[in-house]
C-alpha cells in the first residue's frame, strides 16, 4: 500500500510538470468517457433496466399471434408483422377474454389489465387541460406491487361500476399540475365530465403504461370506461368478446416457467377466441375454417418493448461512433505517451541502474495512464451530466421527446469506472513497455541528441489508425448530412410559412358528432376576426405530423385495386383547406363553402389518387367511395398538386380532402394563416377559443415549420452526433500526428542540422519533414478510405440488420456518394497537412551552428 501511495504522489507530480500534455489527455479522454457514458445512461434506461416493480422478473407479458389467413378482430391496440414469420403479432384482448385468463389459471397468482386512452379533457379549479388517462383493472398496482409515493392506489374494491370514481396520478403530473402539494389527496378534478376524486400519487420513474418513458398522467378504474365516454360510441363495444382492445400482464406463481403459463392457458385463450369470432358481426361466410390465433407469453420483467425496439438501432450506431471516437483518443494518448517515454529514457535507466525492477517500472506508468484516465473520468462525468439531458430532446420514433428520466446512478458510476481502467490500460501499457525496454549503456550517455529521432512502428501505426477512423466516422456524418440538406430542400408541396397548428378535442368536452361542426365553425370565425390572421382552415391530422387515416377506396366503373395500392389517406378539412395551405388546384374546382351536408358528397384528390384510380383520363365529375357498395356515393370536384402528408422523407400518398360538414370530425387540427410571426399570435387564439368554450384546453400548438423540423428529429441528430465526434476524432488525429511529428523534429536536430550544413536547403528539409507524415496520412485515408467504402456497399446491399436500418435511413443519397467520398478525404488532407506544417516549419528554422555544436 504504501509503495502505491508513492507511485500516485510521482504520478501526478509528473503530469502536474508537463501541463500541456495533460491538459490535452485529460481533455481528449474526457470528451470520449462523457460521450460513453451519456450513451450508455440512454441505452441502460431505455434498453437494459427492468421495471421499478416488486420482482419484476416474475411478471409475465401477454400477446397473441395469427397468420394472415386467420382470424382477425376488431382491434385496438399494436399490431405487427413478425419479418421471420410473416405472422400477425398484437397486444389487445378483449374484457371476456381477460376474465376468463383471470378464473381459469393456475400459474399466475395474479393477472391485471390496463389500455391507454390518450389524451381527454381534465379540469381542475376552473382550468382546462388535455391530460393522458389510462384505464387499470383493481388489481394493478398491487400485482406490480407498487407502493405510492402519496396516499393509495387503486383496489378491487373502486373497480365496479357502482363505485365512487376516483384516480392515481404520475409523480411528475403531481409534480407539473400541483406543485407537489401534499394536499393534493381528496382533491376533486374532472376528467370528460365526470367527477374523479384523486385517492394516490405513484413514485418518481414507475412508468405506469409499463413502457420506457410511457407515463399517462392518470390512472382511473377500468369500471369507469363508460362514463368517460359522454358521445356513446364504444359503450357497446367494450365487453364485446370480439371488441380486443385491453393489455394483459401477470405476475408467475414460483418456480412456474413462461411455457407452462402458455400452456396453462392456451386452449381457454382459442376457446374465447372462437367464441370472440363467432359473435362478431359482418364476419364471412368462410369463418370456420380460420385457423385461430395462439397464445404468447413474454418476459414482462421490461414491459413493453415497442418503444425499446425503436431505439435499439439507433443506440446501436451512436454506441460504435462514440467508442469508435475513444478508441481514437486513447490512440492519440498512446502516441504522445510513446513520445513522451523518449524523453524519460535517462530517468528509466537511473531507476534500473539502482535497482528497480522492469515490473516496478510499468507499475509506476500505468499508475500514471490510470491516473489521467480517471482525471479524465471525473470530467467526462461532468460532461455526461449535461449531455444526457439533450439526448432525450432526441427520438427515433415520431419526432416527440422521450418521456424519461436518465438518473446517474451506481450502474452507470460503474461503467465509467470501467471503461476509466480499461482505457487507461489500452492507452498505457504499450507505452509502459516499450519505455522499460532500453539499453541502459546508451541511455545514459550525457549526449541524448545522438538517439535515433525516427518515429516507431507502434507510433506509426497509431498515428494510421486514427486517421483512418476520422475518416470513416467523417464519411458517415457527411452521407447523414448530404441526406437532411436533401430532406430540408424536398418539395413539400405547401407553405410551411406563417402558420400556427392547434388541436383540440370537442368529444372529450362532451360534444356529440353533430354539434362539433358548428363548434369549429363558431371557432374558426372569432379567429378569423383576430387582426393579423389571414384564413383559418380545418383539418384531421396535421400536415407532416406522421398520423393519418387510410382505407381502400374504389372508383365508380374500375376494376377494384388490388389491396396493397386500393389504400387512399383521407383528410376531413373546411372548404378552404387548400387555400391556406396554398395547394395549387390542378383541375376542376376546389371545395367551397356550399359544399354542406345538404349538399351533394363531393372531394378533391391529388394527382397521385387521380393517378393511380383514373390513369390518362380526367377524373373531375367521376365518382368513387369507400366500399365496393358506395363506389358511386362521391364525386370529384377536383384536383390538386401533390404534397407531403406523413412525412418528408415518404412518397407522397394517394390523398382524399373531404369536406367535414359532410364527413363528421373527431380531434380537430386547426391551421392559422397569419401575417406576422405566428408564434405570436398564441395568446390571441387561445382567449378567441375560449370565448367560444372556456373549458375546451388547446393542446399541440406549434408552427408548421416547428412541425416539419419535429418530423425530422432523428435526421438532424445523426448528423449532428457523427459530425461532432468525426470532427472530434478528426482533431485528435491532427494533434496525435503533430505531436509525433514535433518529437521527431526535436529529435532529429542533429541531423538536420548536418544535412543543411551539407547544403541542403530550406525548401529540402520542409518537403522532407512533411514528406514523413503525410505518408503516414495518406496511408491512413487510403485504409480509411477502403473501410468506409466497403461498409457502404453493405448498406446499400443491406446485409445485415444494422445496414438495412442506415440504409432506409439515407434519403436521395447512395451509401456510396462520390461527394461525400471525394470531400472528406480532401479535408482530412488539408487538416493533416496544416498538422504536418507547423512542425516543418520549425525544422527549416534549424541553424546548423547552433544543431552541430558539441555538448
Amino acid at each position: 500500500m504504501q509503495t502505491l501511495f508513492q507511485d500516485l504522489r510521482y504520478g501526478v507530480w509528473q503530469l502536474w510538470k508537463t501541463p500541456g500534455f495533460t491538459v490535452i489527455a485529460v481533455l481528449s479522454l474526457a470528451l470520449g468517457i462523457g460521450a460513453n457514458t451519456a450513451i450508455f445512461s440512454l441505452a441502460d434506461a431505455v434498453l437494459l433496466k427492468m421495471l421499478p416493480v416488486k420482482k419484476p422478473e416474475e411478471l409475465a407479458l401477454f400477446k397473441w399471434a395469427n397468420v394472415k389467413s386467420g382470424m382477425s378482430f376488431s382491434h385496438s391496440g399494436t399490431t405487427i408483422t413478425e419479418p421471420a414469420t410473416g405472422m400477425s403479432v398484437g397486444t389487445s384482448f378483449s374484457l371476456p377474454t381477460f376474465e376468463e385468463l383471470r378464473s381459469h389459471t393456475q400459474t399466475l397468482s395474479d393477472l391485471f389489465a390496463f389500455v391507454s386512452l390518450g389524451d381527454l379533457n381534465v379540469n381542475m379549479d376552473g382550468q382546462a387541460e388535455m391530460a393522458r388517462v389510462q384505464l387499470i383493472t383493481g388489481n394493478f398496482h398491487g400485482g406490480l406491487g407498487v407502493q405510492p409515493a402519496l396516499g393509495h392506489t387503486i383496489t378491487n374494491d373502486d373497480d365496479k361500476a357502482s363505485a365512487n370514481p376516483v384516480a392515481v396520478i404520475s409523480h411528475r403530473y403531481w409534480q407539473r399540475r400541483f406543485g407537489l402539494s401534499t394536499e393534493v389527496v381528496g382533491k376533486t378534478i374532472n376528467i370528460n365530465g365526470v367527477s374523479f376524486t384523486i385517492i394516490g400519487v405513484t413514485r418518481p420513474r414507475f412508468y405506469s403504461g409499463l413502457e420506457v418513458g410511457d407515463s399517462p398522467d392518470l390512472a382511473l378504474p377500468l369500471a369507469m370506461a363508460p362514463r368517460l365516454d359522454p358521445s356513446g360510441r364504444r359503450q357497446s363495444e367494450m365487453s364485446q368478446p370480439w371488441f380486443w382492445w385491453v393489455k394483459m400482464m401477470g405476475r408467475r406463481k414460483p418456480g412456474v416457467s413462461l411455457e407452462q403459463v402458455r400452456g396453462d392457458l392456451e386452449g381457454v385463450f382459442q376457446q374465447s377466441a372462437r367464441a370472440a369470432w363467432e359473435a362478431m358481426p359482418n364476419r364471412s361466410a368462410d369463418a370456420r375454417s380460420s385457423e385461430l390465433p395462439r397464445l404468447r407469453v413474454l418476459p414482462g420483467g421490461q414491459g413493453e418493448i415497442y418503444l425499446r425496439q425503436s431505439y435499439e438501432q439507433p443506440l446501436r450506431i451512436m454506441l460504435i461512433v462514440v467508442g469508435l471516437t475513444l478508441l481514437v483518443a486513447c490512440a492519440n494518448i498512446a502516441n504522445l505517451l510513446l513520445a513522451r517515454a523518449v524523453m524519460r529514457r535517462q530517468e528509466m535507466a537511473v531507476r534500473l541502474a539502482l535497482g528497480a525492477s522492469r515490473l516496478r517500472l510499468i507499475r509506476q506508468l500505468l499508475t500514471e495512464s490510470l491516473l489521467l484516465a480517471f482525471c479524465g473520468s471525473a470530467l467526462g462525468w461532468l460532461i455526461a451530466l449535461g449531455a444526457k439531458d439533450l439526448l432525450l430532446m432526441w427520438s427515433p420514433g415520431e419526432g416527440s421527446l422521450l418521456d424519461t428520466e436518465l438518473p446517474m446512478d451506481w450502474r452507470v458510476f460503474g461503467f465509467t469506472a470501467a471503461v476509466a481502467v480499461l482505457t487507461g490500460l489500452l492507452f498505457g501499457l504499450a507505452p509502459a513497455l516499450r519505455a522499460t525496454r532500453i539499453d541502459l549503456y546508451s541511455a545514459l550517455k550525457a549526449n541524448m541528441r545522438g538517439v535515433k529521432g525516427s518515429i516507431s512502428i507502434l507510433g506509426k501505426s497509431l498515428v494510421i489508425a486514427q486517421v483512418a477512423v476520422s475518416l470513416v466516422l467523417l464519411v458517415g456524418a457527411g452521407l447523414f448530412i448530404r441526406t437532411l440538406y436533401k430532406l430540408q430542400n424536398v418539395n413539400l408541396g405547401f407553405n410551411v410559412e406563417n402558420l400556427l397548428l392547434f388541436r383540440i378535442d370537442p368529444r372529450a368536452k362532451g360534444y356529440s358528432s353533430e354539434r362539433v361542426g358548428p363548434l369549429c365553425q363558431q371557432v374558426s370565425e372569432r379567429i378569423e376576426a383576430i387582426p393579423g390572421v389571414r384564413s383559418v382552415t380545418i383539418s384531421s391530422f396535421a400536415a407532416l405530423s406522421g398520423s393519418g387515416r387510410n382505407g381502400s377506396a374504389f372508383a365508380e366503373g374500375r376494376a377494384a385495386l388490388p389491396q396493397t395500392e386500393s389504400s387512399v389517406y383521407q383528410q376531413r378539412v373546411r372548404w378552404n383547406y387548400p387555400q391556406t395551405m396554398e395547394i395549387p388546384l390542378l383541375a376542376g374546382r376546389n371545395l367551397n363553402a356550399q359544399d354542406d351536408e345538404q349538399a351533394p358528397r363531393v372531394a378533391v384528390i391529388n394527382q397521385t389518387m387521380a393517378r393511380r384510380f383514373f390513369g390518362d383520363e380526367n377524373p373531375v365529375g367521376r365518382r368513387f367511395g369507400f366500399s365496393r357498395e358506395t363506389d358511386g356515393q362521391i364525386q370529384i370536384a377536383g384536383v390538386v398538386r401533390d404534397s407531403r402528408y406523413l412525412k418528408p422523407r415518404e412518397k407522397v400518398p394517394p390523398m382524399v380532402y373531404l369536406p367535414y360538414p359532410q364527413n363528421p370530425l373527431g380531434r380537430v387540427t386547426f391551421a392559422v394563416k397569419t401575417a406576422v410571426d405566428p408564434a405570436r399570435m398564441t395568446a390571441a387564439i387561445r382567449a378567441a377559443v375560449s370565448e367560444v368554450d372556456k373549458d375546451l384546453p388547446l393542446f399541440d400548438v406549434k408552427t408548421q415549420i416547428e412541425q416539419a423540423d419535429q418530423s425530422l428529429a432523428q435526421e438532424r441528430f445523426f448528423p449532428k452526433l457523427t459530425g461532432f465526434f468525426g470532427l472530434l476524432a478528426l482533431l485528435l488525429a491532427s494533434i496525435g500526428l503533430y505531436g509525433v511529428m514535433a518529437y521527431s523534429v526535436a529529435q532529429r536536430t542533429q541531423e538536420t542540422g548536418i544535412r543543411m550544413a551539407l547544403g541542403a536547403t530550406r525548401l529540402n528539409i520542409l518537403k522532407r519533414t512533411i514528406g514523413q507524415g503525410m505518408l503516414l496520412a495518406v496511408i491512413g485515408i487510403a485504409i480509411g478510405t477502403g473501410l468506409a467504402f466497403a461498409l457502404a456497399r453493405s448498406i446499400s446491399g443491406a446485409n445485415f440488420e444494422l445496414a438495412r436500418f442506415l440504409s432506409g435511413f439515407l434519403f436521395g443519397v447512395n451509401a456510396t456518394d462520390w461527394m461525400t467520398f471525394a470531400a472528406v478525404p480532401l479535408l482530412l488532407t488539408i487538416v493533416v497537412l496544416a498538422a504536418c506544417w507547423i512542425p516543418a516549419r520549425r525544422a527549416t528554422k534549424v541553424d546548423p551552428m547552433v544543431a552541430l555544436r558539441c555538448e
